[in-house]
């Protein structure tokens, strides 16, 4: 049975889905399982075992997001070095490598140099690790952080990077003011959001200048609201309570 804190979460008048931290295949599948358990039980959860499952993968939520036609940047995901280099070169040469599971921004490396690229790709494979390569975008010099809620936008927020960096997450340094999206930023989250199945959702937006059109980044279902609420003073928190609330 799943517990938190000695209490049954079935018998929970709802769950609010935190974090899916790193560990062994055992214990992530478990961790999934507890939450099917939990939804199977009729308990309102957020969000659903499912969209927790695909966001926290990034190729399959990618997959996902593409597949529902929204524009993403050119990606490889592999576990050849020998192809990943092919990637590389096909992409131009200046790629964003990212950890399938992870968040904040932790993690990511981008490279620009053939060698280096090679040597990157040559320890995951050693590791036995997958390769998600995605092209680095030409872009204004931010990104948009959406997050949404039972299909409508409570806040968003540029995101721009601190000096000597190029990540622009704020739990690396990154700036955040708030911002209005626009209509077409506005409509591409909600509609990332809703390829993965999520209810709550941080839509991660950036600016192709080179495309000439926004493409999406990621959609994480367990997201952070601490920064987004500082930024925009939008009750991110309240907001979640009342939506469980109707839910029941």
């Amino acid at each position: 049975m799943a517990t938190a804190s000695g209490r049954a979460l079935t018998d929970a008048d709802g769950v609010l889905v935190r974090m899916m931290p790193p560990g062994t295949l055992e214990q992530v599948v478990y961790r999934m399982d507890s939450l099917q358990r939990v939804e199977r039980a009729g308990v309102p959860l957020l969000n659903g075992a499912k969209a927790v499952e695909v966001s926290v993968d990034k190729y399959l939520s990618l997959a996902l997001i593409e597949g529902a036609g929204l524009p993403v940047p050119p990606t490889f995901a592999g576990e050849s070095a020998r192809d990943a280099l092919q990637a590389f070169e096909a992409l131009g040469g200046d790629v964003v490598v990212k950890p399938l599971f992870g968040s904040e921004g932790r993690g990511l490396v981008r490279v620009a140099d053939r060698e280096l690229a090679r040597r990157v790709f040559d320890t995951l494979e050693r590791l036995g690790a997958v390769i998600y390569a995605q092209k680095a975008v030409r872009h204004p010099g931010h990104d948009y952080r959406a997050l949404v809620l039972d299909g409508r936008i409570v806040g968003s927020m540029r995101r721009f990077a601190p000096e000597g960096d190029w990540r622009t997450n704020v739990a690396v340094g990154g700036r955040p003011e708030p911002c209005r999206l626009s209509p077409a930023l506005e409509r591409l989250a909600l509609a990332a959001a809703a390829a993965v199945g999520a209810d709550l959702a941080g839509v991660d937006l950036l600016d192709d200048l080179d495309r000439g059109e926004p493409v999406v980044l990621e959609v994480n279902a367990v997201p952070g609201w601490k920064a987004l609420s500082a930024a925009t003073g939008v009750d991110v928190a309240s907001a979640i309570l009342d939506h469980l609330r109707g839910r029941k």
